[in-house]
């Protein structure tokens, strides 16, 4: 696996490309970048089919272990590993520890063990059976079995728990990559733990660093692991203490502005689970990242708009039709999408967004995905899902584009103008 670094300016954010990583030596990957999210090998409610009619499609698919570590059996029938049993031979494959979709249960890891939920519940993993699965699935990228379980306000002695346990994770499984022949076309990531101690942070990554791994995933960097100020500090620092030629991944972190921040720390590689919770919750990206007069007509629209249950010309004929506009899915909503959910939306014949030219912008109006969502049809979740994958994938072309050109703080601000 190499990074080919082509620039990489004073603030940190930096530009590369992916090379030489597993089977496909043929393809490579611009960085900063995402990964295709998925859930039992595909990505959640599109097919194969319906998935390749996105445009920048992502050049790899990230596999979260908790939907697949039942297959094991299943996929050591089959001779080209994981991707074989899925059906896709034509990307590469990244498979981690967590689903990044999913919240972690918290109190569960154990001194020789690490627990995942799988359908049956719990599944708890020791190093020679999490590495057996790696035998098994043969993704041409994986991360070593970690203890990444410090939630905020544990104690500092739960904290160094989670680094020793890591560590030693981490030289069981170099030991196991480095003789087994399933695996020689495999690259193994080294995970970077702490919670939100700066020593134990730096302690850590220098040991991280003086392994041989591929590449580091800074884990325990979302949202509600830290403070706001706290994290992209720390991160900054982290990033300094890893070697420049090697890519770094982050764990759960997926709203733009978050993205960028985290690209100006240094950060290459994210999961794009965000619009996978996006969809979930019956929302829309609608946020702008182009210089554009449609779309920034478009989300003035829709910010001006602030009642969430404004009256709809065809009130009278609705009746008694239940409406989510004050779910729980409306006030976890963030500023960079709408929620389709809502009553506005049932006799608005735009697109979802003006001048989008994914499937469903260019198919259906937010009246009809209002009227799928409320009537449960399956069809809702696939179009909004279409959407936010393309608006997302679009989202780092232009964010690549912005490092390219010098104009990354333009980007930022306009980033910003979302939120306002």
């Amino acid at each position: 696996m190499k990074l080919i670094l082509s620039l990489v300016n004073s603030g940190s954010s930096r530009l590369g490309k992916l090379t030489d990583v597993g089977r496909h030596s043929e393809i490579s990957m611009e960085t900063p970048c995402c990964l295709l999210y998925t859930r039992c090998g595909l990505p959640p409610h599109l097919t194969h089919d319906v998935m390749n009619t996105l445009k920048r499609l992502p050049p790899v698919t990230q596999l979260t272990l908790p939907t697949l570590a039942e297959s094991q059996d299943a996929v050591d029938g089959s001779p080209g590993g994981i991707g074989n049993f899925i059906g896709d031979t034509d990307t590469l494959h990244y498979l981690s520890l967590h689903d990044p979709g999913v919240q972690i249960a918290s109190g569960y890891n154990e001194k020789s063990s690490v627990s995942i939920w799988v359908s049956a519940g719990r599944m708890k993993l020791q190093v020679e059976k999490y590495m057996s699965i790696q035998k098994s699935f043969k993704p041409d990228w994986y991360n070593a079995l970690y203890d990444g379980d410090t939630p905020p306000g544990c104690s500092r002695k739960r904290v160094q728990k989670s680094i020793n346990r890591t560590l030693t994770f981490l030289d069981k499984c170099l030991q196991i990559h480095e003789e087994s022949d399933d695996l020689k076309n495999s690259k193994l990531f080294g995970v970077l733990v702490g919670g939100d101690s700066h020593e134990d942070r730096l302690y850590c990554t220098r040991e991280t660093a003086k392994r041989p791994v591929a590449g580091f995933v800074l884990d325990g960097f979302q949202r509600s692991m830290m403070q706001e100020e706290a994290r992209w500090k720390l991160m900054s620092q982290i990033v300094k203490e890893l070697p420049e030629e090697k890519p770094r991944l982050v764990n759960g972190i997926g709203r733009p502005d978050d993205i960028i921040n985290a690209v100006e720390a240094g950060i290459d590689i994210f999961d794009s689970s965000f619009p996978y919770e996006v969809t979930e919750r019956g929302c829309a990206f609608a946020f702008v990242f182009k210089k554009h007069e449609g779309l920034d007509s478009e989300s003035k629209d829709d910010k001006d708009d602030t009642d969430d249950c404004k009256q709809s010309t065809f009130e009278s004929f609705m009746g008694s039709v239940p409406f989510d506009s004050k779910s729980t899915e409306t006030c976890e909503k963030t500023e960079f999408e709408i929620n389709l959910r809502e009553q506005r939306y049932f006799d608005d014949f735009k697109p979802l967004v003006e001048l989008c030219e994914c499937y469903a912008c260019q198919n259906h109006t937010r009246a009809y995905i209002n009227h799928l969502l409320r009537t449960k049809e399956l069809l809702g979740p696939l179009l909004l899902m279409l959407h936010n994958f393309h608006h997302y994938f679009e989202f780092f072309h232009e964010l690549r584009e912005s490092i390219r050109n010098g104009s990354l703080d333009i980007f930022k601000s306009l980033i910003k103008e979302n939120q306002s």
